[in-house]
């Protein structure tokens, strides 16, 4: 499902919501967690799952073209980990 996917069936699913507010819902909440992922919190749906922020080491890895060593510096990561009711209802 893509965002305007999304949008288009939250509209569709409530009288009172036109497609505009529909679009500003979603894009107040996906704001809302980028903004706390940015700032290092934790954000927890329940049922759904819980987004977090992962660093990695920096590490060597090699170019696969010309096979020269390059150097991947730290980084931090989105990291998704679902919740056990998404978990079941996927699982049926």
């Amino acid at each position: 499902m893509t965002k305007s996917e999304l949008i288009e069936q939250l509209s569709d699913g409530h009288e009172i919501l036109n497609k505009k507010d529909a679009e500003t819902v979603i894009n107040l909440i996906f704001g809302g967690i980028g903004k706390a992922l940015a700032q290092g919190d934790r954000v927890e749906i329940r049922g759904f799952g819980s987004f977090s922020v992962r660093e990695r080491d920096a590490r060597e890895a090699r170019n696969p073209k010309s096979g020269e060593l390059v150097k991947i510096p730290c980084r931090k990561t989105p990291f998704f980990k679902t919740g056990k009711e998404l978990r079941d209802r996927v699982d049926e």
